[in-house]
């Protein structure tokens, strides 16, 4: 029995970025054998093992063989006769196909570690196409070490494209593509994510509704880079400055759905593209089961960004109007969301990158004030129904006027 330190942490460890977890794969071994030493199998469809003490997997060495479309359809055959380089062939990526010893000795039979000294993502093997799933991973890695110079091979790309082409990417299960564009949406640079995806077709397949902004104009007057594409990845990339939330980052990038929907003979202009955008994002969030919290701060993004936008122009019955609308007052947590997302799509256009964006602290005071109203007051003094709710509106426009006024007299 030989036990070898494999994938992401011997990856890492050269490239010197943080890892967490640790993978190992047994040669050599039997399910009995590693049940004897007190492993808990955990593989249902192959034989994965828990440590007694450190409950890190251990995979006994496995060949596998296409059976079927999609990222399920293989069959695993697992033997003491498997060798550590036929385990190693049937990963992603050849800097994902290393192994280290216990005394520290790199095992590299597909030129791994060359490849991160050139700073590629190139696949192992052609099996690489029996898998659609291995596009959105490829994207993820690019997305995660962009920042370190990272690239996709032309040859692996190729190969993503046919892979395209022939239908493969049809297979693609809709929440297994969540979970890879959600972390990939934590990375430092997700937007890459997205160009991968385009660049070998894929993007079409996985987000059609992203994929159709490319090539649609918008007004170069607000718009400086034109593109409603390049806008969204822009948007997204500052969004990743202003928070670390994936809920604001899938928000930023699908906030101008609506205006791939903008018929040509109106372009660059996009009426009406807050509501149009509602039903895609909701389209979008079932076919790949997006978290809730996601999808609604998703569509108030899409609703509201233009109103927020213009925060100095609304009187205090349409702030109210904004404030209620968006339910501020009993989530004023995903207000500042909103607020953020509206901040990144702002500066999200060529030239506005470093732009002050006051309208969100403006907005954030003016939803203080609507909650400095005393309601309990309102309530003990024996109004009900609609005529407390009248009053709670009315006490709360007036603070707002009050305020306006001082932060008129203030900017003037």
């Amino acid at each position: 029995m030989q036990v070898y330190l494999v994938g992401g942490a011997v990856r890492d460890k050269i490239l010197g970025y943080p890892y967490h977890e640790h993978d190992w794969v047994v040669v050599g071994a039997t399910a009995e054998a590693m049940l004897a030493k007190g492993f808990t199998p955990v593989g249902k469809d192959f034989p994965v093992f828990l440590h007694p003490t450190t409950k890190e997997e251990y995979a006994l060495a496995r060949t596998e063989r296409k059976t079927a479309p999609g990222y399920t359809g293989f069959a695993f055959y697992a033997s003491p006769e498997v060798s550590l380089e036929e385990d190693l062939i049937r990963r992603d990526l050849t800097i994902n196909a290393m192994a280290e010893d216990a005394q520290g000795q790199l095992f590299d039979p597909f030129n791994g570690l060359q490849d991160i000294h050139d700073k590629k993502l190139r696949h192992v093997s052609d099996a690489f196409s029996e898998d659609p799933v291995r596009i959105l991973r490829i994207a993820r890695f690019a997305a995660r070490y962009h920042h370190l110079g990272f690239s996709v091979a032309k040859t692996t790309n190729d190969l993503m494209r046919t892979m395209v082409e022939s239908g493969e990417a049809d297979h693609l299960v809709a929440e297994r593509a969540w979970k890879e564009m959600s972390r990939a949406l934590g990375e430092r640079n997700p937007e890459v994510f997205f160009q991968v995806l385009r660049a070998c077709g894929a993007l079409a397949k996985v987000l059609p509704e992203l994929d159709q902004l490319f090539g649609v104009p918008q007004p170069p007057e607000h718009h400086p880079e034109i593109d409603t594409g390049v806008h969204s990845l822009m948007v997204l990339q500052q969004a990743c400055l202003l928070s670390n939330d994936t809920c604001v980052r899938f928000a930023a990038l699908v906030h101008d759905l609506g205006k791939g929907k903008t018929p040509p003979d109106k372009w660059p202009r996009h009426i009406n593209h807050e509501r149009l955008g509602l039903p895609l994002i909701k389209a979008m969030c079932k076919r790949l089961a997006v978290p809730n919290d996601c999808r609604d701060l998703a569509l108030l993004a899409s609703q509201f960004h233009t109103q927020v936008h213009r925060a100095f122009e609304l009187r205090p019955a349409t702030v109210l109007k904004l404030i209620k609308q968006t339910d501020a007052l009993r989530r004023p947590e995903r207000f500042a969301q909103l607020l953020q997302v509206c901040e990144a799509d702002s500066r999200g256009r060529t030239g506005f990158e470093l732009r002050e964006y006051p309208q969100a602290p403006y907005l954030q005071r003016a939803l203080e004030h609507c909650q400095q109203v005393d309601v309990k007051t309102l309530v003990a003094s024996g109004l009900q129904g609609l005529e407390l709710g009248t009053a709670i509106d009315a006490a709360r426009l007036q603070q707002l006027a009050q305020w306006q006024q001082q932060h008129k007299g203030q900017t003037q």
